[in-house]
């Protein structure tokens, strides 16, 4: 195992026995008010932090005629309407919603944040968060920090922290799975032999019709083909920028089985996306998808009993290993509103929020008093997605993992719609990690 060795164990073991046990446009901002890192002026006392989340929040006041702008995902828009309506009857505080992909987030705030047009609140996966602290782009958590720390999982706090310092509100933890039509598919094939085998029987590239998608292009799902077979990345604990092991023997053998799968699915990666897949799930004209959590309310809906969730089929014989993360919510440090941003992160990440985040979009709480409610416990699905989470690895989250992502996206078409050798691509895509990990632009 070449992962943070602390996040291994609270991520596979914390994150998945909890969940079994159970801006842009700152319209407001007004060009360069930036905010400094200093902690905000508030009338916050060191009152004892209690699950209630009442005993601080009652002695943080939003600043006179505060509104604010906050970065959300799309695929949890209803959630975010949802949490703003209910953030802006309590404390009279407008917010906006803006619709920006959380891995581009931290990319949006270093470009538009020191000149006070970014969001006053981001969300963001956890890998993101040392580049965003690193930089000074956020404030640390530290009004709510200590009630944070006591009400979210262990693995949580440590994705929401970067140098030993907190700067997450933790909402959700997240790992993908396997889902499946149970009138097309009855059981969940256990290899990807078996897909294989079940998809030469469905898919039909002329009806448009697969037996198994997913985002094949995006590393974020393509880790699995590299780190199933004994690929890694930046070495022990995760901390290695030098040590990168996307182009060894183990990687490679992962992603000659990933190039084998095109026979279930004949189509360019370019043609995939989220909402191409989520339809023709939700149609029947795709079998399996493998996705996140985020998905689970929509298929539910579109699928009622016939939806099943599993973890990802074994490659090689090997137990698929998946990436994890924490989605985090993180304040502008050049926010105009410091005290209205942390009030508003702060109630969006409680465990009445994460409760409506689960039921809106499916998501896998980090509260543990919402880990622990019958919501949760007794949803087969949050179980199966945590089946997986026991086999998951956090994504690093030392800042050179932004460098990560560009190239390996890269590579995976290249493999997949080029038929490149493997080997060849990932040795290009680590050449150049290094060079951008040592400065190149």
């Amino acid at each position: 195992m070449k992962l943070k060795k602390l996040m291994v164990i609270t991520a596979t073991v914390s994150m998945a026995a909890s969940i079994t046990a159970c801006g842009s446009g700152n319209n407001n901002n007004g060009g360069n008010a930036a905010a400094t890192n200093a902690p905000a002026d508030t009338t916050a006392t060191n009152a004892p932090a209690t699950n209630s989340g009442e005993a601080v929040t009652d002695e943080v006041l939003p600043e006179e005629g505060a509104s604010l702008v906050v970065w959300e995902s799309k695929e949890e828009r209803k959630f975010a309407e949802e949490i703003a309506k209910q953030f802006t009857e309590k404390y009279n505080v407008p917010v906006k919603i803006e619709e920006i992909p959380p891995p581009d987030q931290v990319g949006k705030l270093t470009q538009d944040g020191p000149s006070g047009l970014a969001a006053d609140v981001i969300l963001i996966p956890h890998d993101n968060l040392g580049k965003a602290a690193s930089a000074s782009l956020l404030l640390p958590n530290d009004i709510f920090g200590e009630q944070t720390k006591a009400e979210n999982t262990e693995a949580s706090i440590v994705g929401s922290s970067y140098d030993g310092e907190l700067y997450g509100y933790p909402r959700a933890a997240e790992t993908y799975a396997l889902y499946y039509n149970k009138t097309l598919l009855p059981e969940a094939p256990k290899t990807f032999d078996d897909v294989l085998a079940f998809s030469k029987t469905f898919t039909n590239k002329d009806q448009n019709k697969y037996g198994i998608m997913w985002e094949v292009g995006n590393m974020y799902y393509g880790y699995t083909f590299i780190a199933t077979t004994g690929g890694y990345l930046f070495g022990k604990d995760g901390t290695d920028k030098d040590d990168i092991g996307l182009n060894n023997e183990g990687a490679i053998e992962g992603l000659t089985a990933f190039a084998k799968v095109k026979e279930a699915l004949p189509i360019k990666s370019g043609d995939i996306s989220a909402d191409i897949k989520r339809a023709l799930f939700t149609s029947g004209d795709v079998a399996m998808d493998i996705t996140g959590p985020w998905e689970l309310a929509a298929y539910k809906e579109a699928l009622g009993d016939n939806l099943g969730v599993a973890p990802v089929p074994t490659i090689n014989g090997k137990q698929a290993i998946t990436f994890s993360g924490i989605k985090i919510f993180g304040v502008n440090a050049y926010t105009q509103y410091p005290n209205a941003a942390k009030l508003y992160a702060h109630f969006a990440s409680s465990k009445d929020s994460q409760l409506t985040l689960n039921k809106l979009v499916g998501s896998i709480p980090t509260n543990n008093e919402a880990l622990a409610d019958a919501q949760i416990t007794g949803d087969p699905y949050v179980s199966a997605f945590a089946e997986q989470a026991k086999s998951s690895q956090p994504m690093p989250s030392i800042p050179e993992m932004g460098n990560v992502w560009a190239p390996v996206n890269a590579a995976l078409p290249e493999i997949w719609d080029n038929n490149a050798d493997p080997k060849a691509a990932m040795d290009k895509a680590v050449q150049q990690i290094k060079d951008l990990n040592n400065g190149a632009q």
